[in-house]
């Protein structure tokens, strides 16, 4: 396939003004009126534009219909005999870590049951404290399995996948912070028990009088804070920025935390112990030193990235190509996403998770972004020559992690971005079901055409509001399977607004789809 030029959709209507700048007239940019257009000659060129086609053969705005047995206008085909590609399956993947898990859980309790002699557990008070230690074991042990998925390490993502490591974050997060608390409720009443004083008062004795407990104390408190931030309604006010560096201090709990649990933990100093858990120690820091410093570092002094031009692809949409140093060489898929930070006077601060919206090719990159606040309507300003600072690339929503020959790719608003790459590595017979609420927000509709006619696969747009009937009808199981008859038999690829992939999780599940079979893409971690 040739290797398209920058998609520049210029000559199309700007009635909303927010692409004024990427046009070839001399209208200014709504940032900044008195910036001059951008001169054609650094414009670069590196293939054939894809035509915008006189009409659309391989895709079409789909619409609901009484009469037709599918339910809908236009029909896919006929369901195929399945067969399984030569695809890599991560599924022993992920029983291994499972089982590495709770192998290392089970050896962190065990510490305390060495160290424990019969008959020491004979009261309230002993119980209490042998509960404290306990759920203090496994809260440290929970603090480096989360720093551990935090470190962002190429190896650990490729191995599980960056899904997986999502949920499981989100769920160690939370028995963390339940484990330290209880940890903290048991020992403080396990010893008011012995002392035979108010729980109060022992828990003013504990902080002041005990080893490193004003630093396990802070540690503490910035535990909590961290998981109070990071409750969805919380987290959905703040600044992702904020929210980003305050998510970050989780290092300090480590720092803080660490000197406690050595200096009171009885558990830690054993024969067998002071071999464990500074081996886990080290292991997580090198992850992290590895995973935060070493590979970015690596990463940007091989490959040099520069915006080499930002282009208008629609409504609120823009696309944003970067020139670097053999790219060849980098290792990124069609679907992954890396985090970028474009260090312009205004943003260099400021780093951002976005997906490739075109297959890797040797000579540029393309990022296409929705505008959704400050940040980025001012990248859709940018000049060509920016510099650029990368991390990744992250996730696994790539083909090679097709389980079935055939594949249906579902994008809504910017989720559109890894679809449209990842349409270049589809096998034929691939559906795209396109959700957007205005035909004036489908972008790269020539470019989906086109790769679908070299790839023989489907398109099929789904406009209009929520409560519309196409839209309405989409994400039931009889208006899926209408579109797609062998849905099951099928690899899904979900990406766009959490209720539209979260309506089509469901759906799928009712159409008996396995979990082995979804694919989502998840931006936050």
């Amino acid at each position: 396939m040739t290797i398209p030029a920058f998609r520049d959709q210029r000559e199309l209507p700007d009635d909303d003004g927010y692409f004024s700048s990427l046009r070839t007239d001399n209208r200014p940019s709504w940032d900044n009126p008195s910036m001059p257009p951008w001169p054609q000659e650094q414009q670069p060129q590196y293939g054939q534009p894809y035509a915008q086609p006189d009409n659309f053969r391989r895709g079409e705005v789909t619409e609901p219909s009484m009469t037709d047995p599918t339910g809908w206008k236009a029909g896919t085909g006929v369901p195929v005999v399945d067969e399984r590609p030569p695809g890599e399956s991560t599924s022993g993947n992920r029983l291994l870590t499972v089982l590495l898990f709770f192998s290392g859980l089970a050896t962190s309790v065990a510490l305390w049951l060495f160290n424990t002699q019969a008959g020491s557990i004979s009261n309230t008070a002993t119980t209490m404290i042998a509960a404290g230690r306990v759920t203090g074991l496994i809260g440290g042990y929970l603090l480096f399995m989360q720093l551990l998925m935090m470190s962002r390490v190429s190896w650990l993502e490729e191995w599980v996948g960056s899904r997986d490591l999502l949920r499981w974050h989100r769920w160690l997060g939370t028995s963390l912070v339940t484990f330290v608390v209880a940890h903290i409720v048991f020992i403080v009443y396990g010893y008011a028990l012995t002392a035979g004083t108010d729980v109060v008062e022992q828990g003013w004795t504990v902080i002041t009088t005990f080893p490193e407990m004003i630093s396990a104390t802070i540690a503490t408190g910035l535990l909590a804070f961290i998981a109070l931030i990071s409750i969805r309604a919380i987290r959905n006010v703040l600044n992702y920025e904020l929210w980003h560096l305050i998510h970050l201090t989780s290092y300090g709990v480590l720092l803080l935390g660490y000197g406690h649990q050595i200096a009171a933990g009885n558990d830690m100093n054993g024969k067998f112990a002071s071999v464990f858990w500074p081996a886990l120690g080290c292991i997580t820091i090198a992850a992290l030193f590895w995973g935060r410093i070493v590979e970015p570092l690596w990463l940007n002094a091989r490959h040099r990235f520069t915006v080499a031009e930002v282009v208008g692809e629609g409504a609120n949409t823009f696309s944003i190509y970067i020139e670097g140093k053999r790219l060849d060489k980098l290792p990124v898929q069609a679907g992954q996403f890396m985090r970028w930070r474009f260090l312009t006077a205004n943003g260099w601060w400021q780093s951002h998770p976005f997906s490739l919206s075109a297959a890797p090719n040797p000579k540029w990159l393309r990022l296409t972004v929705t505008i959704a606040g400050g940040h980025t309507r001012k990248l859709a300003t940018m000049r060509p020559g920016t510099p650029i600072w990368a991390e990744g690339p992250f996730g696994t929503f790539t083909a090679e992690r097709r389980t079935r020959r055939r594949a249906l790719l579902i994008a809504g608003g910017s989720g559109i971005a890894p679809i449209r790459a990842l349409l270049e590595d589809m096998p034929p017979d691939t559906i795209v079901i396109y959700r957007a609420s205005r035909p004036d927000e489908l972008v790269f509709r020539a470019e989906l055409e086109e790769l679908a006619e070299e790839r023989d696969a489907w398109v099929r747009y789904i406009v209009g509001g929520r409560n519309d009937p196409g839209p309405r009808r989409l994400f039931t199981p009889d208006g899926l399977r209408g579109l797609v008859p062998d849905v099951n038999r099928r690899d899904v690829y979900l990406c766009g607004p959490p209720g539209l992939v979260n309506a089509a999780v469901d759906t799928l599940k009712q159409l008996d789809v396995p979990d082995s079979q979804l694919h989502l893409d998840p931006f936050e971690f």
